[in-house]
């Protein structure tokens, strides 16, 4: 007994709608009443009952046509309904059946009969409600997949079904799929030779990668498939997941990470090369500063003026190695002016042209209304000829080389997937050449020091190097572009600079050799370089007073008769840096001057290498005349 089934009873006759209600109502069910076709119609479509039980022949409106109208609806086709006629026609029955109904009784009927029919069309009322209601869950689920399902004829022949998702992915419409052969839309046809031998061979294949055009687009995606064959019902079915997306993402969560890497393989190179380069300049200062002196003290006619040149010459050659690697572990310090790049490019086109010699086509096209850039002028010197030797020596015979300029603003989509690049306004630098081109492994450790693939005695390996310090130096970035065969293109991003400030113009240096008689406090850590500069100044007709130590250098400022007029100054050294020292003696003589020296740059004096404008600085190693020049100039500094 079900104490919440609702029937609907439908009679044109008072009496069987009460002998109905009173047989029902006494097993717990709910019975309504409805005396017409009409009526009944009205009451199912408030508020459907679980079963109607619905005589057939009445006045206006009969059963059949109740039948005919509640099945046509999709809401009301479910519901059981059992006919009750007091006629015992098979036409009526059939003709009732054949409309829908669920079942037939007879006028009269036993009681019990009545019940059970109930009772049972209630049961299988219910059964198929929640059948539909579970099929619908599925089919729900079916459409909603985010993988594309489908069932066709084993053969191919004919396509049974389609989830929503499969169309989407094959790129086809219901119409050009359901009730049609299957479609071919393999990429590659060895993809699919390979996964009908493993399923025939198998019966089903799992996780199955290949690549399939999508019809509508015209492009091609990678999907991962997994089928089974019902071979004695003739079926195949199968699903398809569309993985293009997730394959990008993983390819381009590789690359990033392959380029942090070696941004970090870069960086810890770098500091490698800086502390190399410092230990270097040290020596090369002795050597280079040493040999100069000599080189004054002997006549013009002396022999040994020739080995001692060779001394000089080997030694500036070994600086200038020093100073490729400080430009690449970016430690150079330099002294940027605002530029237009166009007129410093134009101003070395000859210098460039020679480098690369006649047979060599150069082209520059260069961008209209360039935006400024605040860079040292030596340092596209030095940026450019690297870039044409490195060019020049990939292209075998005749070629051709293209520098262009360009205004381009990198938006966050881009730097998102450019490691390290911000975004922000650019003037591009682009240079290409026609050459051998590089392959992968080339790639990845062109910009690494001593990393070449010329011959030996042909490169150092430090030309690619020093641009890539170069431009982070200046806060850049720098993309290449090569394959073998194709040629290489070196995009490189410099920021643009907002103002537009005019540079004065710089005061000619005189060709002599400076002296001057101030007294000079020379501190320096290593006692050698120490020795050495004293003997140098003493030989420009200063009065040098030195110290090793910071320590001793206060207090040596301190007991010191006379005045002393300048500071000069090693940047790092154990006790205290040279900036600190300076302020701390500028407090004792306000009118002391500086004059910084060091191996590499520091932010100590300098930010990421950039000297301030009023800051005196001097490279190690020096010259004897370099040296006097930065002295003279950092005493007559008003």
């Amino acid at each position: 007994m079900n104490h919440k089934a609702t029937i609907l009873a439908v009679d044109d006759t008072h009496d069987s709608l009460e002998l109905l209600i009173d047989i029902l109502t006494p097993e717990g069910y709910q019975v309504r009443p409805a005396d017409s076709g009409e009526l009944a119609l009205s009451a199912v479509a408030t508020n459907p009952p679980d079963l109607i039980l619905l005589d057939v022949r009445m006045k206006g409106m009969d059963g059949f046509e109740v039948i005919r109208r509640l099945k046509a609806r999709e809401e009301t086709r479910h519901i059981p309904i059992i006919l009750i006629s007091a006629f015992a026609k098979t036409a009526e029955w059939v003709e009732g059946l054949q409309l829908g109904a669920a079942d037939y009784i007879i006028k009269p009927f036993q009681i019990e009969e009545l019940l059970i029919r109930v009772k049972t069309h209630l049961a299988i009322g219910r059964s198929e409600k929640a059948l539909q209601e579970r099929e619908e869950i599925y089919r729900n689920l079916f459409n909603n997949a985010e993988v594309g399902i489908f069932r066709s004829r084993l053969d191919g022949s004919e396509v049974l079904e389609v989830n929503r998702r499969f169309l989407d992915i094959v790129g086809m419409t219901i119409e050009e799929t359901l009730g049609k052969p299957s479609v071919n839309l393999w990429a590659d046809p060895k993809e699919r030779e390979e996964m009908v031998k493993m399923l025939v061979a198998e019966g089903h294949v799992s996780g199955f990668e290949y690549r399939m055009l999508n019809k509508r687009l015209g492009e091609v995606r990678n999907c991962l498939t997994s089928l089974r064959l019902y071979r004695e019902q003739g079926l195949l079915e199968g699903s398809i997941l569309d993985i293009t997306d997730r394959k990008r993402a993983e390819e381009e969560k590789i690359k990033l990470e392959t380029q942090l890497q070696q941004a970090q393989k870069m960086e810890s190179i770098g500091r490698l090369a800086g502390g190399v380069a410092h230990d270097f300049n040290n020596m090369l200062s002795i050597i280079l500063g040493y040999a100069d002196m000599a080189l004054d003290k002997l006549q013009p006619s002396d022999p040994v003026r020739y080995d001692i040149q060779e001394i000089i010459s080997a030694g500036q050659r070994s600086v200038e190695v020093v100073r490729q690697l400080l430009a690449f572990a970016r430690k150079q310090t330099i002294s940027p002016k605002i530029l237009d790049l166009n007129d410093t490019i134009t101003n070395i086109l000859k210098m460039l042209r020679h480098l690369i010699g006649e047979d060599i086509d150069l082209l520059w096209k260069p961008a209209d209304d360039l935006w400024p850039v605040k860079m040292d002028p030596s340092q596209i010197d030095q940026l450019l000829a690297n870039l044409a030797v490195n060019s020049r020596d990939a292209i075998k015979d005749v070629g051709k080389i293209t520098i262009e300029t360009a205004n381009i603003v990198l938006d966050a989509d881009y730097c998102e997937i450019h490691a390290g690049f911000k975004p922000g306004e650019y003037v591009l630098l682009d240079f290409s050449d026609n050459g051998c081109g590089m392959d992968k492994e080339t790639l990845a450790n062109i910009f690494e020091p001593f990393f070449t693939t010329k011959d030996v005695g042909k490169g150092t390996g430090l030309g690619l190097a020093t641009i890539y310090g170069i431009i982070k130096q200046n806060e850049g970035f720098i993309n290449v572009y090569s394959e073998p065969g194709q040629g290489s293109t070196f995009k490189i991003y410099l920021p643009r600079y907002p103002l537009a400030e005019a540079t004065a113009n710089e005061k000619v240096v005189s060709t002599e050799t400076p002296t001057g008689v101030e007294t000079v406090l020379l501190v320096e850590d290593e006692k050698v370089i120490l020795k050495l500069g004293k003997a140098m100044l003493k030989t420009m007709g200063y009065t040098v007073l030195t110290a090793n130590t910071p320590d001793e250098a206060i207090h040596l400022a301190g007991y010191h008769a006379g005045e002393i007029h300048l500071l000069m100054t090693d940047v790092i050294m154990p006790e205290m840096n040279g900036r600190d020292l300076y302020r701390q003696l500028k407090a004792l003589n306000p009118k002391l001057k500086s004059l910084f020296m060091s191996g590499y740059t520091a932010d100590v004096i300098a930010h990421h290498g950039v000297l301030d404008d009023k800051v005196h600085f001097i490279h190690k190693p020096f010259s004897r005349k370099d040296l006097a020049v930065k002295v003279r100039k950092a005493l007559d500094q008003e």
